[in-house]
């Protein structure tokens, strides 16, 4: 069967700007690779990171909150799948996909797990050890839990976060499908620069991501000033979309310290860069950053909370470490030792060909698909939870929205 997919983005898609725009297109194509016929629409404006989803031949359009204007469209559009591409949008349009496109399968894109990202990063602000407790009495657990609910299937990236939902919110696994970031394998006879042709040390990732942000914080302040009395000569060279002004003004080139903000083809700097460090202390998901440098060759520094749900048993292509001295430590190690960063760079061939084989990945991930869709009454029967959150909950929102919708139409009046 033939789907017609309608795509329900918080933003645009970027895949220069972010792994979760990475993500996005990684989906679109599998999809399009089905010759399936695909829509994505989102509230949100263009910029000049967007790129033209129409030049691959998927329809575009600018949706409206609160808005009959939707309930017309999508009755016109008639979508066999709808996929929101996180919590937030499925709040804002899962009643009205179900009211008015009841037969779609309804999909949740989670990204990560934006709960447990936010509660890490409460608990490290606060200075306290984050825990399932935690969690579990957030306010922004209770929204996300309950949309993943709401939808038929949830797509979750990472193997940590699989194991989390099923263990700690004892989410049925029927709700929930593994699918992480969608690589074509890597080609071992690949003709990669070797390692001395590779020159200092790279960090890269969206400054909107407030990860990202702290992680260039703890690089400026306590860490790369000890690995440049270790290496004198060695540079560090940050990149990643829309940085502060605070990130802009940690260049310093007599510490070896530079910030180049966005930069279109990121392949090329990790092709030509000798060691990744991202010194993640919160976050979710799985990233981009860490997956893209093995892609490339190159070896990473970073720490448990960075190669969360990437690798399970294989061991890490570099060092996992939590601690800034050993981080410092193994960051040396790794720029200064041609054969540990050989056997990194060999072990991220083998997470990227193990973990995140394209191929094999979407065949299950269809025929998961197809399965649920086939028995799409029955699986819902099955969720009786989702069907009273469906009811009740989304209740407040639909109403709500309508009360928004017709205090807009006045106001125009």
């Amino acid at each position: 069967m033939k789907h017609h997919v309608f795509i329900i983005g918080s933003v645009w898609v970027e895949p220069n700007s972010s792994a979760a725009g990475s993500r996005m297109l990684q989906l679109i194509t599998s999809f399009l690779s089905k010759d399936w016929r695909v829509t994505f629409g989102t509230v949100s404006q263009k910029n000049l990171n967007s790129i033209d989803l129409s030049k691959l031949g998927v329809q575009e359009v600018r949706l409206e909150l609160n808005s009959t204007s939707f309930d017309e469209f999508i009755t016109d559009l008639k979508p066999t799948i709808v996929i929101f591409d996180r919590f937030i949008t499925e709040e804002q349009f899962g009643w009205r996909v179900a009211e008015y496109c009841p037969k779609a399968l309804r999909i949740l894109d989670t990204e990560d797990l934006h709960s447990l990202r936010k509660t890490r990063h409460e608990a490290l602000k606060k200075g306290i050890e984050f825990s399932n407790e935690m969690l579990l009495n957030s306010e922004i657990s209770k929204r996300e839990i309950a949309a993943i609910y709401r939808c038929d299937i949830s797509l979750i990236i990472s193997t940590f976060e699989m194991k989390l939902l099923q263990e700690v919110f004892k989410i049925d696994k029927s709700l929930l499908y593994h699918l992480p970031f969608l690589f074509d394998k890597i080609n071992e006879n690949n003709l990669w620069k070797p390692f001395y042709d590779r020159h200092h040390f790279v960090s890269i990732g969206n400054f909107l991501h407030a990860p990202n942000l702290d992680a260039t914080i703890q690089l400026k302040k306590y860490i790369w000033k000890e690995i440049r009395k270790r290496i004198p000569a060695a540079e560090l060279h940050v990149y990643g979309a829309y940085p502060t002004q605070q990130v802009l003004e940690f260049t310093n080139a007599n510490e070896g310290f530079f910030v180049h903000g966005y930069v279109e083809d990121a392949f090329e700097v990790f092709e030509n860069s000798r060691v990744l460090l991202a010194p993640l202390r919160f976050g979710a998901g799985i990233k981009g950053k860490l997956s893209n440098a093995m892609l490339c060759g190159t070896p990473s520094v970073t720490t448990s909370i960075g190669s969360e749900g990437m690798n399970d048993e294989i061991p890490w292509s570099g060092f996992v470490e939590d601690e800034i001295a050993n981080f410092v430590e193994k960051a040396f190690l790794l720029y200064t030792d041609k054969i540990q960063w050989n056997q990194a760079q060999q072990r991220g061939i083998e997470i990227i060909n193990t973990k995140f084989h394209k191929e094999q990945l979407t065949h299950l991930f269809f025929r998961c698909m197809d399965k649920v869709f086939s028995n799409l009454e029955q699986h819902r029967n099955n969720n009786f939870t989702g069907k009273m959150l469906m009811h009740h909950s989304l209740q407040s929102s639909k109403y709500m929205s309508k009360w928004i919708q017709e205090k807009n139409r006045k106001d125009k009046l």
